[in-house]
């Protein structure tokens, strides 16, 4: 355990603890979830600098803050969700697993501010959870999935799953592909501790459902977006 590890226990869990707190309040009055949202930006802004965690983002010109997107990335380190909330413009709502959602406060202040809660799984469960996403795609809010399902330890990119590509036919938003570099070594896999560093973010060109004959077409599409940009942009 290094020190910003304890920075992270002494400091950020507290911090977190009572925003959670005070956004289970805020979420009694603002049903949208969009103040939690905010809070959740500001943490995600805080943390990156108190871990001397640097970003670069390129791409911002590809998507619109007015607009709504289903939100793709790689998952590499336990660093990509705040530190995509605290970078990209939109009133970004996570898929996260269904565990998340039955921790006190926590799991209490995602589910209200309208976070989808998940069961892994090819089960009823977990269907009907990707088409709670979709409806959130129509009603207009961003949404955001790991298509991989699981963090890489190496940041290279693993097979994507279907789910996602579902959720991005049946909401009719666009696909906003973004590939995410570095946060494999901030927040290692299997491991406590938390390095400083920088990270790189490539929004890429929004691509769209309709124009994909199937499932699979654009689930290969978007894999070849975010690994072509994982490629050209990683750091040498």
């Amino acid at each position: 355990m290094n020190y910003r590890t304890l920075l992270f226990f002494l400091i950020l869990v507290p911090i977190m603890i009572i925003g959670m707190s005070l956004s289970l309040l805020i979420n009694l009055f603002d049903r949208t979830g969009n103040s939690f949202h905010r809070i959740a930006a500001w943490w995600g802004r805080f943390s990156a600098k108190l871990f001397g965690i640097s970003i670069e983002t390129i791409g911002s010109e590809n998507y619109s803050a007015n607009q709504h997107y289903l939100v793709i990335s790689n998952h590499a380190g336990m660093a990509d969700i705040p530190l995509l909330l605290g970078t990209m413009k939109l009133n970004l709502r996570f898929v996260a697993k269904e565990e998340l959602g039955k921790i006190p406060i926590f799991g209490w202040a995602l589910k209200q501010a309208g976070y989808i809660m998940i069961r892994r799984g090819q089960n009823r469960d977990a269907l009907k959870s990707l088409l709670d996403a979709a409806e959130t795609l129509k009603n207009g809010r961003s949404i955001h999935i790991f298509p991989e399902g699981t963090r890489s330890e190496t940041g290279e990119m693993l097979p994507f799953k279907r789910g996602a590509f579902l959720v991005a036919q049946k909401g009719g938003a666009p696909i906003l592909p973004v590939t995410i570099i570095g946060s494999h070594l901030i927040t290692p896999k299997k491991s406590l501790k938390i390095h400083k560093g920088k990270i790189r973010i490539i929004i890429g060109k929004p691509i769209t459902p309709s124009n994909f004959e199937s499932i699979e077409d654009l689930m290969l599409e978007s894999f070849r977006t975010i690994e072509g940009n994982l490629q050209r942009y990683r750091f040498n």
